[in-house]
Parts: structure tokens; C-alpha cells; sequence
């Protein structure tokens, strides 16, 4: 990997690097369950830094705020480094998180304008939140003037202009995880001129694909006089025509009051080695050889996601149940495993999808179910991944369709589990990972009628058809993998020295 050893990185992201758990009245920080994924990927950078910090949020009490910690030091397989925690009370947690975040923002973001709440929001303790963690990366940015400062996410999207205020010469990233939405629903957020004034301040703004990099730039040219200084066609990675996500075209450098902005397309890979590593084991082997003995010979179908309006569960399941009931020879012929992630204690914009998901499940399973079979095993709890990946391996299919997903991991991470074996992505054309699939099936998750077809095709492709197009996306995800999306973003930050030119304060 290219390093920058003469640069020290400062990650600023809600979520804290690692899990707490108590052990013997003690306090002690583990990996995380999953190492693959955002955060995992975000501490790869360690290692390549001249030096590493971290800084997110973590709720405390009035019990916990004598004894809370702001700052620890934590030495694991990516290197050493630095975590500076916030602390916050519920009360911030729940208005600038659950509410502002999730009842505002994510659907938005999302393409979803009528889930969009104001009523619950509290812009200003939004404000409030921004600005702490803006003045804890200037405050670590001091002691190195090479530092980057790379924001990570839409909850913080106030904090480049609060960083460029408090510290005027600083470098600052931001990235985007998620999708960014169309004009006509973006601008219906009554916060987007300092949304876009506050991304506009940074010096390099970073999107999975380019669909939603235009998006940004359309949305930031209609509010604002910016010029556009390159312009090209887009990268051979991606499909430039034909999906509802393609691009043919993308915006690679802006200039806004003076300064120039680089804007960065690029898609986050999977840690295909890792997955390697893990499925070589005994271990995996053992569990390989489990669920094939339970699945019995039928076709395994999995679906990994989290309980969320937006991941499509409902669609997939009644799609499900639309199958078995056009196709009854596949009764007791086909499982589908569907993990779907509760939603953090709080979450209240996603109490009613569980309630849906789960009578969905029951009642499919209570009108199809024999005594040696049931059609779908449901799990609300996260499956540790070393396990994941056996069920993946094992999996005939995996069903991939969001109604609308920034990227998603998951399909990348299925077809590095196949590694170019026998199987069948179905996956949303809503997925930004869509634009770089070619070979997995294609489907507009808003049509019931489209994903009857994706199943049945899916579900009877021939082996051989199957074996060479999992080969072909699995030449895809090997190459553009975490190593490879992780060097493409160092490289950038050593061209942000190029484009940087002096602000005055």
C-alpha cells in the first residue's frame, strides 16, 4: 500500500473504532465482530500514516462522566493509535442521532421525501454536535500542520465549515457512505445552503460512484457560483449507460471562491484476502460442512442486510411468497436465510419495518412450512463473520435488493466468498455497487413483476452460466479490493498538497 508517512490522518467518524465490553469490573476495547466493512477499512490507513487518530462519539451519565475516558490509546494488527471520544448525553445522542439523523436526513438521502420528518429535528443542537467534533480534529490537526482531516458521513456534514473557521489552512476530506440524492429532493431539506456551504469547504469531497458525485455538483451549481475546471469521461470501472444508476460523464475538479476542489469517485472495495484467509480454515470447513448437511441438498438462498425501510426486505419477502405460491414444485426445495439486523435500542424510524419484516416471515412460514421444513429461517441478531462467509460460500444465491444503497458490501463480499465457484448475485440496479457488476441479475426492486423475474432467473440458470459470470465479477472484486481503494485515497491526499492554495483566515 502507497504510504504518507509525512502526513499524520485524523479520522473523524461517529462510530468509535472498536467494542466496548466489561471483563472482570473492567473496561476492555476488542476489534470489532466484523472485521470487514466501513470501520475496519477506515483503520487499514493506520499502518500508512505518519500518525493516527480517531474521533467519534460515545454516550455517558452522570455515573459515567467522572470516570469517562476522552482519550485512549489502542495498539492492534493495523498499528497504534489514538482515539479522542465526545462524550454525550442521551439527550444530544438522541436529538442529533435518532432524530435529526435518521428522521431527517437518511430518508432524504435516501429518495424517500415522504418519511422526512422536521418536526423532530433540533438543527441547532445538530450545530452543536458538528462543531465538538470540529474542534476536537483542529485541536489534533495542531500539533501536525501535515495532518488530513477526513470526515466520514452525512451526520457530520456541518463540521468542514466549522473546521475551516477555527482553522483556516487545515486539509480537510469528507466522504460520503451513502447515496446523495437528486436536486428536487435534496433541496427539500431547509438546512441545504449550509449543508453546501460547509461541504464546499473542504478540499476534497469523495463519493462511491458517479451518479451521486453529479448529483452534488448539481445541487451545489444551482446554489452556488462555482466553476467546473475538469470534466471527463467516466472510468472503465463503471457502466456508463443503460442502468438507473450509469453515468456517462463525471465532475473531477471544481474551483469555489478562489480555492479548487478535488472531487473524488470512487468505490470502496471488500477485504478479499481476509475472506480468503477466513475460509481456509478448519474451522470454516467444519461449518461449510454443517450447513450443507441442514440445507439437505435444496438451493440455499441468503440475504444480508439490516432492518431498514430502505435494504427492500419487505419487497424480497413478498416476492418470496409470490414464488412459492406461482411455483409449487419449489415447496420444500428451497431455503432462504434471511439475516436482518435489529435496529439499535432508540431507533424508532424502524420499529414498524421490524414488525412488518417479522409478520411477513410468520406468515409464510405458518402457510408453506411442512414438518421437515420451513421455507425461511430469519435472524435479527448480527452473525459473526467468520460464519457469514461460510453461509455465503454455501449459498446457491445471495438477494441483494435495496430500494436505494450507497454502495453495499455485501455483494462484494458474497462473490469473494464464491471466489469465482457456482452462483448467482441478484442485486438492485439501486445499489451503487450495481454500476460496477455487469454479470450479477439486474433488478428494479419496485417491481414486483421485474423481481418474479429476477428469482426465476436466478433460480434456474445453468451451472456453467453461473461459474463464468461469478468468475468474471470475482476478477472485478479481487482487483479493486480495500488494498486497491485504499491506496487510490492516499494517492489523493498527496494531490490535495498540489491543488491546496493558501486561505487567508
Amino acid at each position: 500500500m502507497t504510504n504518507i508517512k509525512d502526513q499524520s490522518l485524523v479520522i473523524v467518524y461517529h462510530r468509535q473504532p472498536y467494542e466496548e465490553i466489561k471483563v472482570g469490573g473492567k473496561t476492555v476495547y476488542q476489534e470489532n465482530k466484523s472485521p470487514n466493512g466501513i470501520v475496519p477499512a477506515l483503520k487499514g490507513f493506520f499502518k500508512e500514516v505518519g500518525g493516527a487518530y480517531w474521533i467519534a462519539w460515545k454516550q455517558i451519565n452522570a455515573k459515567t462522566k467522572e470516570a469517562f475516558q476522552k482519550q485512549i490509546t489502542i495498539e492492534s494488527d493495523q498499528g497504534t493509535y489514538e482515539v479522542l471520544r465526545l462524550g454525550l448525553s442521551s439527550e444530544q445522542v438522541k436529538s442529533f442521532y435518532h432524530l435529526t439523523s435518521k428522521e431527517a436526513l437518511w430518508p432524504t438521502l435516501h429518495s424517500f421525501p415522504w418519511l422526512y420528518n422536521y418536526d423532530g429535528s433540533d438543527w441547532k443542537n445538530f450545530c452543536e454536535v458538528n462543531y465538538l467534533f470540529a474542534e476536537k480534529a483542529c485541536e489534533v490537526a495542531a500539533r501536525d500542520n501535515n495532518s488530513v482531516i477526513w470526515i466520514h458521513d452525512y451526520n457530520l456534514w456541518l463540521v468542514p465549515s466549522f473546521i475551516r473557521k477555527i482553522k483556516p489552512d487545515a486539509t480537510i476530506a469528507f466522504f460520503h457512505h451513502t447515496p446523495f440524492p437528486a436536486a428536487d429532493i435534496f433541496n427539500i431539506l431547509p438546512w441545504r445552503d449550509e449543508i453546501i456551504d460547509s461541504l464546499l469547504c473542504a478540499d476534497m469531497i469523495g463519493f462511491h460512484i458517479p451518479r451521486y458525485s453529479e448529483n452534488f455538483v448539481n445541487i451545489a451549481k444551482s446554489l452556488r457560483d462555482l466553476k467546473i475546471k475538469r470534466y471527463s469521461e467516466v472510468n472503465p470501472i463503471f457502466i456508463s449507460k443503460g442502468e438507473a444508476l450509469a453515468e456517462p460523464n463525471v465532475t473531477e475538479l471544481i474551483s469555489y471562491e478562489g480555492r479548487d476542489i478535488l472531487i473524488d469517485t470512487w468505490p470502496i472495495g471488500t477485504n478479499v484476502n481476509l475472506i480468503n484467509e477466513n475460509l481456509n480454515t478448519f474451522d470454516a470447513g467444519q461449518k461449510l460442512y454443517e450447513i450443507k448437511s441442514e440445507i439437505k441438498g435444496r438451493k440455499l438462498i441468503i440475504a444480508v442486510s439490516r432492518v431498514d425501510y430502505t435494504k427492500g426486505t419487505k419487497e424480497m419477502l413478498l416476492t418470496f411468497d409470490r414464488l412459492l405460491g406461482r411455483r409449487p414444485e419449489l415447496v420444500g426445495k428451497v431455503k432462504l436465510f434471511v439475516i436482518c439486523v435489529a435496529p439499535a435500542q432508540g431507533m424508532q424510524a424502524y420499529k414498524s419495518t421490524q414488525k412488518e419484516i417479522e409478520h411477513l416471515v410468520g406468515n409464510i412460514n405458518g402457510h408453506y412450512s411442512k414438518l421437515d421444513w420451513s421455507p425461511i429461517m430469519l435472524t435479527t441478531r448480527p452473525v459473526p463473520f467468520n460464519e457469514l462467509i461460510c453461509y455465503y460460500k454455501a449459498a446457491d444465491i445471495c438477494w441483494i435488493t435495496p430500494l436505494r444503497d450507497g454502495l453495499n458490501l455485501v455483494a462484494k463480499e458474497y462473490i469473494a466468498s464464491k471466489a469465482g465457484s457456482a452462483g448467482v448475485l441478484i442485486l438492485s440496479e439501486f445499489a451503487g455497487s450495481s454500476v460496477e457488476l455487469p454479470d450479477a441479475i439486474k433488478v428494479n426492486p419496485f417491481s414486483g413483476m421485474d423481481m418474479d423475474r429476477a428469482i426465476d432467473a436466478a433460480l434456474d440458470m445453468e451451472e456453467a452460466e453461473s461459474i463464468t459470470r461469478m468468475k468474471k465479477m470475482y476478477e472485478i472484486v479481487r482487483k479493486y479490493d480495500i488494498v486497491y481503494w485504499s491506496n487510490h485515497v492516499l494517492g489523493q491526499f498527496k494531490n490535495l498538497k498540489k491543488l491546496k492554495t493558501p486561505v487567508s483566515a
